[in-house]
């Protein structure tokens, strides 16, 4: 009886003895914007209510079949115990071809590491390259999982704002006024999520001239929407000799190959750093999947511009984009962006706020997201999500069937705002 009420009174000191067991860290974690609205969007659907979900960025193709047979072969072959951590040999030297043949860029396997996911790829780094209070530098609109990763690694996000009148980029001088004594990294997407702006060769090559002038810091390119570029040709920072030993590449193949739910992704840095995040997900996860990686070893030994599933699906995102454009352009209070890449769209929708729906008042873009969540049974993921309030980002990743009659219920449901 003693011992149960000294525990009593822990838990009254403490709080809840299941707070008190949770780290600090993990308790001050954010739960990711996306995967939240999209379980909510489950949550609806399982109770027999049509939502389309915009939410998430999943492409709805499927993997193309020259994958799916590989991955088939792979089972037959008997590929079913454990993997090299950093991944099997030959697929190491097909993401290197791969590096050649498309991107132009030289690079050792031994200089590549495989992991579960582009997700999985950051969260290697951060905990590789990371010391307590090390500040990473985060162009606005980003990624969602960018800052909790800095942050599980002990770093601190540092945002670099941008504006939708200029189409939601940054410059040389931007990244220059943000670099302090604790600046250690520099992370951006380009194809960009959530706003898909692509940079170009020379805006790239002016970023490069700024960390020329910092060694001491390492850029982070993320380039998991390449595949999914409407502009001319992808570029990499990586393409910049004087920084190149500097730059880590995140890629992957949910994107580009409809492989999501493969889990494949990849790092391309200097050898030290390779050898370091092999080490870490040497005692985290070890190799990833065997099946995986011999689909992804498949995947890449087809150059993209000759694959008609790859073009095909590029082409169907180009064709939605188009329309997104176009007939958000037509909905008052929406002010469409005009994506280069990715499949996602980044209206600005500050014209909204203040207005309401009997007593709901919209006071900012998580309340528009709900409102068209419950009234219009579209759901979208607010802008703040990506540190950008004011906006939201709708995912054109599904039929373009979907796509007109997401608009037209999001169309009716926002004139019934006064």
């Amino acid at each position: 009886m003693l011992e149960i009420k000294s525990f009593t009174n822990f838990e009254k000191k403490m709080g809840t003895i299941n707070n008190y067991f949770i780290s600090q860290r993990a308790a001050e974690l954010n739960e990711s914007a996306t995967l939240a609205m999209s379980q909510k969007t489950r949550e609806l659907k399982s109770k027999g209510i049509d939502v389309i979900n915009l939410s998430i960025g999943e492409p709805d193709f499927f993997v193309p079949n020259f994958i799916k047979e590989a991955a088939k072969q792979a089972i037959d072959d008997n590929y079913s115990f454990y993997p090299p951590v950093p991944g099997y040999p030959e697929l190491r030297q097909m993401i290197a071809q791969k590096l050649r043949r498309d991107n132009h860029l030289d690079y050792d396997p031994s200089q590549i590491v495989v992991s579960n996911g582009a997700k999985h790829v950051i969260a290697n780094i951060f905990l590789t390259i990371l010391n307590k209070g090390d500040e990473v530098l985060i162009p606005v609109p980003y990624w969602v999982s960018y800052p909790p990763l800095v942050q599980i690694a002990d770093g601190k996000p540092v945002y670099i704002k941008s504006d939708f009148n200029k189409d939601f980029k940054i410059t040389a001088d931007d990244i220059e006024r943000h670099i302090t004594p604790k600046t250690k990294a520099f992370i951006f997407s380009s194809p960009n999520n959530p706003s898909g702006k692509v940079y170009s060769y020379e805006e790239l090559k002016e970023w490069a001239s700024v960390f020329a002038k910092h060694p001491e810091i390492l850029i982070i390119s993320d380039e998991i929407y390449e595949l999914i570029n409407f502009t001319k040709e992808h570029h990499s920072i990586a393409e910049f000799e004087e920084i190149r030993d500097r730059v880590i590449i995140v890629n992957g193949l949910s994107k580009g190959f409809a492989m999501t739910g493969w889990r494949v992704g990849y790092s391309v840095s200097s050898k030290i750093i390779a050898k370091t995040i092999e080490k870490i997900q040497g005692q985290m996860t070890g190799g990833i999947n065997d099946i995986a990686q011999m689909a992804a070893l498949k995947a890449l030994s087809v150059d993209p511009e000759d694959c008609h599933e790859l073009i095909e699906m590029k082409e169907s995102f180009r064709k939605r984009r188009n329309f997104m454009v176009k007939a958000l352009s037509e909905i008052p209070g929406i002010k469409p962006n005009n994506p280069e890449g990715a499949f996602y769209i980044f209206p600005e929708i500050s014209d909204l706020i203040g207005k309401k729906f009997e007593d709901f008042v919209i006071n900012n873009d998580d309340d528009l997201c709900m409102y068209l969540l419950n009234n219009a049974n579209v759901a979208l993921t607010s802008g703040s999500s990506f540190g950008y309030p004011g906006c939201v980002r709708l995912s054109y990743a599904t039929s373009m069937l979907q796509l007109e009659k997401a608009v037209e219920r999001i169309k009716k449901a926002v004139s019934q705002l006064q």
